[in-house]
This record gives structure tokens, sequence and C-alpha cells, in this order.
């Protein structure tokens, strides 16, 4: 079943717990994450990002996400992720996607302000919930190799959060405090106090994006200071690909469905994990 993003983040506040966001931009994973989110017992984000259009176009993926939401008697929000322009972001309204990301993080503070805004004017129309960004984080959303490191002049100054979210009406904000998008090949150093910084200024749920790979304790500290949407995916598309090696190099497997289901079974696997973890005390 459908929720929307208020729904989901309001019971991950009630819950002091973050909600797992997770990207699928090919069928196995996404038969995965809803096996997984099926047995969690929680709400679950299913995510598309626009950059992922050269893999898997929303066209194609994002009614298969809506019908298999929709049938589940779990609790899921569909989310158009990353979304770069407006355009994009009402092709996924049309399809069904009750929640929507604008990044203008990269754009100056200004435009950022008027493009979020415009977005979220077109969301309120259809009743959906808009995730806005500011802030830099580097690496990039398709999972290729990132720096590793965060660039902390790039880290999201609170006062100007506070303003960001009132100009704009957004409904949960994802900010640069340490993480990046991508393989980490340094251990990452996040701000916790900056996290609790921003949510007392916005008053707004935390997102946390590049959120593979962190420890429990990272995500638990983080949970603890006010975040509660955590993006997933470069760590669950490695694990599947691993999954697929190991099953295409057996020596019986003659065809590809095989593959396929090993890998749907993988990302069930790692996805549950994920879900777990960010659920302290659970």
């Amino acid at each position: 079943m459908l929720i929307g993003l208020d729904e989901a983040l309001r019971y991950a506040q009630k819950n002091n717990i973050a909600i797992a966001a997770v990207n699928t931009p090919y069928f196995e994973g996404l038969l995965g994450t809803i096996a997984a989110a099926e047995k969690a017992g929680v709400p679950v984000i299913l995510q598309h990002a626009q950059v992922h259009e050269s893999t898997l176009s929303i066209d194609d993926i994002g009614p298969a996400m809506l019908a298999l939401a929709t049938r589940s008697e779990a609790p899921f929000v569909l989310h158009v992720d990353h979304g770069e322009d407006i355009d994009y972001i009402a092709r996924g309204l049309d399809i069904g996607f009750n929640s929507v990301m604008i990044d203008g993080s990269t754009l100056p503070y200004e435009e950022n302000v008027a493009r979020t805004t415009e977005v979220v004017k077109l969301a309120k129309e259809r009743g959906v919930g808009v995730e806005g960004e500011l802030g830099v984080m580097t690496g990039n959303e398709n999972g290729d190799p990132s720096q590793g490191i965060a660039d902390e002049t790039l880290y999201t100054e609170p006062a100007q959060a506070k303003e960001f979210v009132e100009r704009t009406g957004v409904t949960a904000l994802a900010a640069s405090f340490g993480t990046v998008h991508g393989m980490y090949h340094q251990e990452p150093k996040l701000n916790y106090e900056l996290i609790e910084q921003l949510r007392d200024a916005t008053g707004v749920p935390i997102v946390m994006h590049g959120g593979s790979g962190l420890s429990l304790d990272e995500y638990h500290r983080s949970i603890t200071r006010g975040v509660r949407k955590i993006n997933y995916y470069t760590y669950a598309a490695k694990a599947a690909l691993d999954a697929a090696l190991r099953a295409a190099d057996e020596p019986n497997t003659i065809l590809f469905p095989k593959v396929a289901k090993a890998v749907s079974a993988q990302v069930e696997s790692d996805v549950a994990e994920f879900i777990q973890a960010l659920r302290p005390g659970a």
C-alpha cells in the first residue's frame, strides 16, 4: 500500500528510527527490496533517481514500482529521487509517484530556492511531500567512484537552512554533514553536532544521502540527532553484482533466470540488514 512521505516521517519520529529509502533501477533490486520491506513491518521508501535514466527509465520501472507497492500490504512511499528539473518530477507524478525530491544543491542559493518553491507548489496540488537539498556532497548518485571524503566547506549552514525551509515549505531537508555519494575509500567523519543544529534550526526531518557503507554506530548517532530518512543504493547494487557473478560462475548455470533469482535474494538480504540497522534498540 502507498503512504505519504509525511506519514512515513511521522512514523520514524515517533519510533526514533530512520526510514530506509532504497533506489531500485533494476527489477531484481525492486523485487528484493519489496520482499525485505514486507518482512520488516516498517515503512520503506522506493526511489528512482533521474541519474538512473541511463540504466532504466522511470517510464519503464515506475509503473512496476507502483503496481508492486500498491498491491503489497506493507507501507511504501514512491519517491522521485534527485529530480533535476520540474518536467522530470512531473513525469514521476503522472506515473503515480507520491513523493519527490528536487535537487537544486549545485545551483546558486536563490535559484535553488526558486526552483524548490516551484516544485513545492506543484506537489501541493497533488497532495505530495517534497524533499529539498541544501549543501553539496561529493561523489554522485550513480555509484561511480567518489573521493570518499566530504568537503567541509560545502556543509549545510544551519541559519541558511532555516531560511531555505521557511521560504520553500519543503517537507524534509537533505543536508551535507559528512557523507558522500558512492563507495567510501576513506573512513567518513560525520558532524553529529551539525545534524542536531540543522534539525533544531529547520524543524523538519533531516535526510542523509550517501547512506551506504556506514557503521551501526554512525547510523544510530545520526538518527538520535534528527536524521529520519537515509538513502541507500551503492552497496546494495554492489552486493547484487557480487551475487550475479557467483551465480553465473556455478557449473550448472546455463540460463539467466538463475542469476536473476540470486540477485533478488541477495538484495533482499542486504536491504533487510540495512532496514534493521536504522532501528536503534530494536
